[in-house]
């Protein structure tokens, strides 16, 4: 069987084969730096690094972008309120470069320790600035666009199957039923280019506006993904993923101008979409106070790499329900699992067990199916008539599109001499943090402190280093 995958554009499982069978073009839409990403945000990124290993498992090359929107996205989503940047920036009390530069190291950092590979290129929008203004002068040409006092605007009258992606009543939505339609023709119209607002102040982020140069602005939030793709990538790529809220309209309005731009060639053959996660079977939202971040997760005890296995445990298309309960749940498994590759004794010269890797593949091949992939692991612990070897060298050929870290397990952990005291100390702040208390567990990394010696969480457990 080939690599199966939903296309949310024909609503219907497809088989993955890529217009150039030598590089897979792949593009995810990437954070908005103003802030911090949330758990939420972070399964887009779990998700498409499966995805790119399960293409790279089929023994295709892969090329995958993702961008770093640093100017353009306004707080309503829409084409009303302030730049989000900008309100960082005010927040903050700081440039727009330091939030910038903050919050994209402190993406980077996020999925480094879920340990998703890095994408080819983190192209920032306003790299591509060029680019974007060229793309709304062609439009321009071509009769797609209007202006209004505050910006250059997409005329998605003039796209006859702009509804049709996300399968959008166009006819019935009132003015405003999706954003403020202010002077826009219609309330599906979106913003190309934002003009600065007219008082005299000076906007950190700004240019000389396309078309209306007496004008400065900054793009609209559109705009960045189909103009470095195009610069990137080309005119049609072969997968472009997001999450779901992207359907009704960041993605169909990339559809919509990209497609007018090029006339004939489609933006992506194949659109990928993970569903939302629930906290406690509520949408995550800071008004309810349960917007929760990687390092929220890991101040209660659950390192990243559990929450990856979590994640790994539903499929992306399923909307998952996060309470702390389940979290602890999936630690334990995790950590079952990791102490599971620990146990085994000898590991030199395995084979991957055909029978095995050929389920695992079937598996992830169907619509990247990790949940089964994962049982299939703990089918294989348990199956006695298989050797060490051969069972730690299988495990590791799965882990290596499932990214759970089980492949450096045993160097991760590796111990340096330490006396019996610090063993002792050792063991117990583990099982302090395994039964969620943190006063005695920060009490006993001070006293192994006091001994000479450090204690390091890391996603795979506790290392021990010489001060």
């Amino acid at each position: 069987m080939g690599l199966l995958l939903y296309n949310t554009a024909s609503r219907s499982l497809e088989e993955f084969i890529p217009v150039n069978p030598e590089k897979v073009l792949m593009y995810n839409c990437g954070p908005t730096v103003y802030n911090y990403q949330h758990i939420g945000n972070m399964r887009s990124y779990v998700f498409a690094d499966i995805l790119r290993r399960a293409i790279e498992l089929n023994g295709y090359t892969v090329k995958q972008i993702i961008n770093i929107t640093d100017v353009g996205h306004l707080v309503g989503d829409g084409d009303v309120g302030e730049d989000k940047i900008m309100v960082g920036a005010r927040r903050e009390k700081k440039s727009a470069e330091e939030i910038i530069t903050h919050y994209s190291d402190a993406f980077f950092e996020d999925i480094n320790s879920l340990n998703v590979e890095k994408a080819a290129l983190y192209p920032r929008a306003t790299a591509y600035i060029k680019e974007q203004k060229q793309m709304i002068e062609t439009l321009h040409s071509k009769g797609f666009t209007y202006t209004t006092k505050d910006g250059i605007y997409f005329d998605t009258s003039k796209f006859p199957m702009y509804a049709d992606f996300a399968q959008l009543d166009v006819a019935g939505l009132s003015a405003g039923a999706r954003v403020d339609v202010g002077e826009k023709r219609g309330p599906t119209d979106f913003a190309l280019w934002k003009f600065s607002p007219d008082d005299g102040a000076h906007r950190e982020q700004e240019w000389i506006s396309p078309i209306e140069s007496s004008k400065m602005g900054f793009p609209g939030w559109h705009i960045e993904c189909s103009a470095i793709i195009r610069a990137e990538l080309g005119e049609t790529i072969d997968i472009h993923t997001g999450g779901v809220d992207h359907i009704p309209v960041h993605h169909t309005n990339e559809i919509a101008q990209s497609e007018s731009v090029t006339g004939t060639h489609p933006l992506a053959r194949m659109w990928m979409h993970n569903a939302h996660i629930l906290i406690n079977g509520e949408k995550m939202s800071k008004s309810l106070g349960n917007v929760y971040l990687l390092n929220d997760l890991h101040e209660r005890g659950i390192p990243p790499l559990a929450y990856r296995y979590y994640l790994l445990m539903a499929n992306y298309r399923t909307q998952v329900n996060v309470t702390w309960e389940a979290l602890a749940a999936a630690q334990s498994a995790y950590n079952r699992l990791t102490n599971f590759v620990l146990s085994l004794t000898d590991i030199q010269n395995g084979s991957i067990i055909d029978s095995y890797f050929e389920e695992f593949t079937n598996e992830i091949n169907n619509d990247l199916n990790t949940a089964n992939s994962i049982a299939l692991i703990w089918k294989l612990t348990k199956d006695t008539a298989q050797s060490d070897s051969d069972k730690y060298a299988t495990i590791v050929a799965i882990d290596d599109v499932l990214g759970l870290g089980l492949s450096s397990v045993r160097f991760a952990t590796k111990q340096i001499a330490v006396p019996d005291e610090v063993a002792r100390l050792v063991e117990a702040r583990k099982k302090s943090r395994d039964e969620k208390n943190f006063p005695l567990s920060d009490s006993l990394r001070e006293k192994i402190k006091a001994l000479g010696y450090e204690v390091v969480d890391s996603p795979t457990g506790q290392k021990i280093e010489k001060k």
